[in-house]
């Protein structure tokens, strides 16, 4: 009897292979025959699922940013309250810290490699950024565009200067903050 393989589930693994392979030798140092040698499987069956580095690159933008975004939502739960939201937000970035610094350093890797207008017109790249926001945008429940992108600006800007500047700034103390910002401002408190 053949083998009945899931092959959305099986891209979805090569996928996070590639994350940690990636992740470990960086976007433009590692060619696709490289890849699949060192992921375990033929170069055939990679480009069977992903045309090329790029597309498998964004290929794996999507899927993270799905899995992300359902990973939060889960953990994080229903506080009621914005100060328990943020709390929740800081905890789960806090928790997954190192996948998201191998996240924002593949990122910057592969857009060394681009063009900034390519960039700029990228739509698996855009989505990706507008799921984030949207996220942002109904779990602190802030309807103003320009603080939803502060927000999202200000967290991977935490993550990094931890790169940078290790524990120096906590996610607690920066969650306050940003709880106290949002607050004055009257974005997420409810009326």
């Amino acid at each position: 009897m053949p083998k009945i393989v899931d092959r959305e589930q099986y891209r979805k693994e090569l996928l996070w292979k590639c994350f940690d392979l990636f992740a470990q030798k960086g976007y433009s140092a590692i060619a696709m025959r490289e890849i699949a040698k060192d992921i375990g499987v033929s170069t055939g069956t990679l480009y069977h699922y992903f045309p090329s580095k790029e597309a498998l690159f964004l290929q794996l933008v999507e899927e993270q940013t799905q899995e992300d975004i359902l990973s939060f939502l889960a953990e994080a739960g229903s506080p009621e309250t914005l100060p328990e939201k943020v709390k929740a937000l800081m905890d789960f970035v806090a928790k997954y810290e190192e996948y998201f610094i191998k996240q924002l350093l593949l990122w910057f890797d592969f857009y060394q490699q681009q063009e900034r207008t390519e960039l700029l017109k990228n739509q698996t790249l855009k989505k990706a950024w507008e799921q984030t926001k949207q996220l942002i945008s109904h779990y602190l429940q802030i309807e103003d565009e320009a603080t939803v992108v502060f927000v999202c600006n200000m967290l991977q800007g935490l993550i990094v200067g931890r790169i940078f500047e290790g524990e120096t700034a906590s996610y607690g103390e920066q969650g306050e903050l940003l709880t106290k910002m949002l607050m004055s401002l009257g974005e997420g408190v409810k009326e």
